[in-house]
């Protein structure tokens, strides 16, 4: 079974955007804060504001759903489609695009009641309605969405009548991570390309929403917003203390000061692994490193990709015992200072905060005793 690898192909992506106008912003008064904050919106390098389509009719799509009904894009005329292009075994910036296209619906309030989520498989080698069912269950998305897939020749179709390159590279799936925007009259306005960024999941909905709230009768408002400018990473030498998930413990510190292993990982996970073995698999390691004298393990869930933390608390109370601390990354900065590229990821952190390992993939607990050892 493949995991799907960063998903991004800059060449294909490039050919992709070949001959679109950039985005279009009214005349402002230099100097304003509206200046500024487009400014900081456009020096923002995790944050795509997205290339305009010139209103060109969106081409159809047809193939079905997670339910195993037929559909077609076309059926959705009268309402805003929000289109992504999605691996259904994703494992790195899939994700991400999910998420940002939730949140902004949600941010449309009872607006977005007038807002079609929609997703086309980019996994080549899982295409099946279960692995489309898979898919949206763990992110919280059944019935939120519709994911669809369908025979290989129309999902190629569909890829290329949107410019999505796929390919498959040493077993990985890479695919062009791209969001579209379409009218209720069926028009493309505009294309983003979501990067993996764990801090800019809630500024992407935000411009998806803000997008879509412009097609929208009236252009109603978000429910809240928030500055587009880029966010910095919480790195290993900076002192964090995280949301516990498990525990008594009210929160769970990280920062200098002590060596530590931090593996990340997020719930969706149990779609492509045993991930309750793989936690409870852990506690060899926390329970050989207090005695050893190794790094202790920390777990973080990244929070900013799950459906709620409520959801991580009540996977983990279903888990099994775990003999170490989690903790909950609700903003993706920790993520994103530890330099996570995939989930899982294991960074081994020396006492002055400096990465001196890292990890992508589960890895067994003697391996991770020797990884340890050897860096200490």
């Amino acid at each position: 079974m493949a995991r799907a690898g960063l998903a991004l192909v800059p060449v294909l992506a490039a050919a992709m955007l070949a001959g679109c106008a950039g985005s279009s912003a009214p005349p402002r008064s230099a100097g304003s804060a509206s200046d500024a904050a487009n400014a900081a919106a456009e020096a923002n390098p995790n944050l795509d504001l997205g290339s305009s389509l010139g209103n060109t009719p969106a081409p159809d799509i047809r193939l079905t759903n997670q339910f195993g009904q037929p559909m077609s894009l076309s059926q959705f005329r009268g309402k805003v489609v929000i289109l992504g292009f999605e691996d259904s075994e994703c494992t790195t910036v899939c994700p991400l695009t999910t998420q940002s296209m939730v949140l902004a619906k949600e941010l449309l309030g009872k607006a977005g009641e007038n807002v079609q989520l929609l997703g086309v498989d980019a996994n080549p080698q899982a295409t099946s309605v279960a692995d489309v069912m898979s898919y949206s269950r763990v992110h919280g998305m059944v019935n939120q969405w519709d994911f669809l897939t369908g025979p290989a020749a129309q999902l190629r179709a569909t890829w290329k009548a949107y410019h999505i390159a796929v390919q498959i590279d040493a077993g990985q799936i890479d695919h062009t991570p791209a969001l579209y925007v379409i009218s209720q009259q069926g028009k493309l306005q505009k294309v983003y390309l979501t990067q993996m960024a764990y801090s800019s999941v809630t500024q992407s909905a935000q411009v998806l929403a803000t997008e879509a709230a412009a097609l929208l009768p009236g252009h109603p408002k978000l429910a809240s917003q928030q500055s587009l400018a880029a966010i910095a990473g919480l790195t290993p030498a900076a002192a964090v203390s995280l949301p516990a998930a498990t525990g008594a413990a009210p929160a769970v510190p990280l920062g200098p000061g002590k060596a530590h292993l931090v593996v990340f990982f997020a719930t969706w996970l149990a779609e492509t692994s045993d991930l309750k073995a793989e936690l409870t698999g852990l506690n060899a390691y926390a329970k050989d490193a207090a005695k050893n004298h190794l790094p202790a393990l920390i777990a973080v869930d990244e929070t900013v990709t799950e459906p709620s933390a409520a959801a991580v608390r009540a996977f983990l109370g279903q888990a099994g015992q775990l003999d170490y601390p989690v903790g909950l990354d609700k903003t993706g900065q920790l993520a994103d200072g530890y330099g996570v590229q995939d989930q899982p990821w294991f960074v081994l952190v020396s006492a002055t905060g400096k990465i001196v390992w890292s990890h992508d993939g589960w890895v067994s607990p003697a391996a991770l005793e020797k990884a340890a050892a050897a860096h200490a």
